[in-house]
């Protein structure tokens, strides 16, 4: 286990539109606002999306299992935002609820705002880690 401690930054809340880009959003605030570390909650409706539910194999690398939310559906969901590279990397995981059906997932593409989304992005201050791709697993891994 590897592990830093900080504390508490600024507070963002935002309202984002229908038909917008929401980890393109998160990921221009962070920038805009530079942030380099923080914890994010959103709610409130998306009309696409496309998530990944688990692994096909408990083996690395993972082999995705995708699935596309397809038409709008209400959302709960917390994530992390640390930069890889030189851009804002974002990690969320969401409840997609449409009717009587329940997804949840890590949204990872076409991420668009259902009427309204609202954040609220949570900085986290002195905590200095990065995302790195490891070749092992696949995934871009949180380093410190």
């Amino acid at each position: 286990m590897k592990y830093q401690v900080g504390k508490l930054g600024r507070v963002v809340v935002a309202r984002f539109e229908d038909k917008e880009d929401v980890l393109g959003n998160l990921g221009d605030i962070v920038t805009k606002e530079d942030i380099s570390s923080a914890v994010f909650y959103l709610v409130g409706g998306m009309r696409e999306g496309k998530i990944v539910v688990g692994p096909e194999k408990d083996e690395l690398p993972p082999i995705p299992v995708w699935r596309e939310l397809g038409e709008s559906h209400e959302i709960v969901g917390f994530g992390t935002i640390f930069y890889q590279d030189d851009k804002p990397k974002v990690h969320l995981h969401a409840a997609f609820g449409k009717r009587d059906k329940v997804k949840v997932g890590c949204l990872r593409e076409k991420a668009a705002v259902f009427l309204v989304l609202e954040a609220v992005i949570i900085e986290l201050s002195g905590i200095h880690a990065v995302r790195e791709f490891d070749p092992v697993s696949g995934l871009s891994l949180l380093n410190f």
